[in-house]
């Protein structure tokens, strides 16, 4: 297929449908769940493949001339998007890549502590699971985080909890924070956790998969985490898999390893000639074969974010959308919103589902995949939380309020179908 170039020179359409047509998502298909794949633009997609063609002209050339100092471009170019310095931001292949090569790089001793909650992203939690396996002598701290609730009420429970962790001289505790939810779609009060890490002697891992290209004004230095890892590919318009891991330089010497590890992994034990520490950056320029083009398509990709407004004005489009289509989903379902006042929400919404059926959730959920996807051809994500069914719907600049409707019409005959056992 021949792709459409994007005339950058003219003025952009107005945000809703008439965006669509910079992407190729099938005309029938309502999208309401870029959250959890993304969706790549028309300009981001040609680059990809002028790239990839490029690539294959020449190999050798590509690999061993051409390829470091595009990608230090895109590290420059993100970085400056986030507000940091470009030798403290690297690329990986997506934020459980990235959350993975933290956790997984501490030297864990006995009284170490890991903390997380209810809500964080499973694969996150099983991988803290499997490293307190490996290592028996580090204690699991979780703790319940449940909505709805207030940003008053997660801060002050979450230094409690810290606070209720035992400590001993040279114990690290390390808290594993999301900073956008994945179900339910909720923004937490992440900064302000972070600094409680700060406060009490925690180091802070923040999860921010949902966070670039989403998330308003992150400003990093500012916030100043710990390490903070991101898909670029979410809401940033990146090819997947993207993602940046930010590890300031004060954190730098945790990192001894990517994964899997780089050639330039520099060990204690070598000799002379061996790579220097510190190599962070060098380390994550190569760690094995794989598509490169997803990494150098962080320029196109904010290149097509400014050229349709702008931070800004994708903010507010995407924001006011998620609220008002989210009322509107729930006067349709005769249900509520969970976050009344949008003090969680940024461009993902949770409207509460009529469904009433009993069962195993992933069954339940399964079933209503299959009846949005292959019967009305639209999705948006379900899950189950806090004794009830929910919906999250992921706002983009090509949706606009109808979606919601039709989405309100796929769900109620779902919930109408499943609660009376027909399927």
């Amino acid at each position: 297929m021949e792709i459409p170039k994007v005339d950058m020179s003219e003025s952009p359409p107005a945000f809703g449908h008439p965006m669509l047509k910079y992407f190729v998502l099938d005309p029938s298909y309502i999208n309401l769940n870029n959250g959890s794949y993304g969706t790549l633009p028309l300009p981001v997609l040609r680059d990809s493949e002028e790239r990839a063609r490029e690539v294959e002209k020449n190999p050798d050339r590509f690999m061993r001339l051409t390829y470091t100092p595009l990608l230090k471009e895109s590290r420059n170019k993100v970085a400056q998007f986030l507000e940091v310095d470009t030798d403290d931001i690297v690329l990986v292949p997506n934020a459980t890549h990235g959350v993975n090569t933290v956790l997984r790089n501490f030297i864990w001793n006995k009284d170490d502590v890991i903390i997380f909650n209810g809500v964080t992203y499973p694969a996150v939690s099983r991988t803290i699971r499997y490293i307190a396996d490996i290592n028996p002598e580090v204690q699991l701290k979780p703790y319940s985080l449940e909505f709805p609730t207030t940003s008053a009420k997660i801060l002050e429970g979450f230094r409690a909890h810290l606070r209720s962790v035992p400590r001993f001289p040279g114990q690290k505790v390390v808290s594993v924070i999301d900073s956008i939810v994945s179900n339910p779609g909720v923004l937490l009060p992440w900064k302000a956790m972070a600094q409680i890490c700060k406060e009490e002697g925690v180091l802070s891992v923040i999860d921010a998969a949902h966070s670039i290209g989403q998330e308003f004004e992150i400003n990093l230095k500012q916030s100043d985490p710990d390490f903070w890892v991101s898909n670029c590919h979410k809401w940033l318009y990146t090819k997947r898999g993207c993602a940046v891991l930010y590890v300031p330089k004060r954190n730098q010497h945790y990192i001894k390893s990517t994964l899997p590890t780089s050639t330039y992994y520099s060990s204690p034990n070598d000799g002379p000639g061996a790579p220097e520490p510190p190599n962070f950056v060098n380390q994550f320029a190569w760690t094995g074969t794989h598509d490169v083009t997803t990494y150098l398509s962080i320029p196109a990709a904010i290149d097509f974010r400014r050229w349709i407004g702008g931070e800004e004005a994708i903010n507010e489009y995407c924001h006011n959308l998620a609220l008002k289509g989210g009322r509107r989903l729930a006067d349709i379902l005769g249900t509520a919103v969970l976050d009344e006042n949008g003090e969680f929400t940024a461009h993902m919404v949770n409207v509460e589902l009529p469904l009433t059926v009993t069962g195993a959730p992933l069954e339940i959920a399964s079933k209503v995949r299959d009846i949005l996807l292959n019967d009305w051809n639209i999705f948006s994500q379900t899950f189950f939380h806090n004794g009830k069914w929910w919906s999250r719907s992921s706002v983009q600049i090509f949706n606009e309020i109808s979606d919601f409707e039709r989405l309100g019409e796929a769900y109620k005959h779902v919930c109408e179908t499943l609660n009376n056992g027909d399927k």
